[in-house]
């Protein structure tokens, strides 16, 4: 038996072992079950008794020194594993942390909680409707006769004949009125639908309605609570002017501007020039719609109005193009 033949085999095995892979498999030609060192230790069974005790010994020896070599092997290989794991994962404690991004309400909900906390405090309360209508809430019970041009396929999105999406909020006025007796204050913010795309307007948008029916009311009231609002969303030196106006639900019918926050007032693309922007219709509930809703016109009387939410965003925010609110651009939300 050569132990020094198991020495170089030793040595040159060792000397071959350059990853963790090769040390595992190394590892079992040596010390496993049907390793080297086993096969020579089993061939001690063929000397006497002196050859036997003395190369058990050296085997034993040489043994006890590879299984130590090999787990010297196993840490340096570990510690270089370790060190390349902490360069992966290292982390400059000095450099600024990342700002998780949060989010944010967007600027069109802000508008309707603005619009709704304003109203609320001057009493008015709210309510919701659907956003497909039939013809008759939406026209009809509204004094907008069948050959009116809003109903033209134009300007309406009809679902199939006599069911539209609305075209306005206004249908919830004839809705609120039929379910409960006057005094009415009420607002109703929604989605509504229109055929129209360009800088000012969206095929879906958003609109709040406003109704206040009572007895004596004047279309002074009208005047006083729109421009309150206007006054509370825009701030107080605000320009607003009211325009003669016609809505066939309303009369007389008025429509408000307010001084273009864009330009100041001198004149830009989407004021037209002008210096204004018209952000509402309002006007005194017409006589022929109360009638509808079983009220008598010479008891109570009563104003409507309705607003453009993205309207009142645009200019809440000093924003140029209607289409920025849909386009799902992080970094314009960001800004609100």
């Amino acid at each position: 038996m050569n132990i020094e033949e198991l020495h170089n085999r030793v040595e040159s095995g060792i000397a071959s072992v350059k990853t963790i892979e090769d040390l595992k498999g190394f590892k079992l030609v040596l010390l496993g079950r049907k390793g080297l060192f086993a096969e020579y230790l089993d061939g001690l069974k063929s000397l006497n008794k002196e050859e036997r005790k003395d190369f058990g010994r050296e085997i034993n020896s040489l043994k006890s020194e590879t299984e130590g070599r090999l787990k010297g092997l196993e840490d340096h290989f570990a510690e270089e594993e370790r060190k390349r794991e902490q360069e992966r994962s290292w982390i400059d404690i000095t450099m600024p942390g990342k700002i998780p991004l949060t989010g944010r309400k967007h600027p069109i909900t802000q508008t309707f909680d603005e619009i709704i906390r304003i109203f609320s405090s001057l009493g008015f309360s709210v309510a919701e409707g659907p956003e497909v209508e039939t013809e008759h809430y939406n026209f009809e019970a509204l004094n907008i006769p069948k050959d009116h041009p809003a109903r033209d396929m134009q300007d309406t999105f009809y679902i199939e004949p006599g069911i539209v999406l609305r075209t306005h909020t206004s249908p919830m006025q004839i809705r609120v009125m039929e379910s409960q007796l006057p005094p009415v204050r009420v607002i109703v913010p929604g989605a509504v639908y229109r055929c129209d795309h360009d800088v000012s307007h969206t095929p879906m948008f958003h609109q709040v309605e406003g109704l206040l029916v009572d007895k004596g009311v004047r279309f002074s009231d009208l005047k006083g609570i729109l421009t309150v609002f206007i006054h509370e969303m825009f701030g107080p030196d605000t320009p607003v002017r009211f325009r003669p106006s016609y809505f066939p639900f309303t009369e007389p019918s008025a429509e408000i501007d307010i001084g273009c926050v864009i330009c100041a007032g001198d004149g830009c693309r989407l004021c037209k020039e002008t210096g204004w922007l018209e952000i509402l219709g309002s006007g005194m509930v017409h006589p022929q719609v109360l009638r509808g809703v079983g009220y008598d016109p010479e008891e109570v009387s009563g104003f409507a109005f309705g607003m453009g939410v993205e309207r009142i965003a645009m200019l809440r925010f000093g924003i140029d193009d209607i289409r920025q609110f849909y386009y799902h651009d992080t970094r314009f939300l960001s800004q609100f």
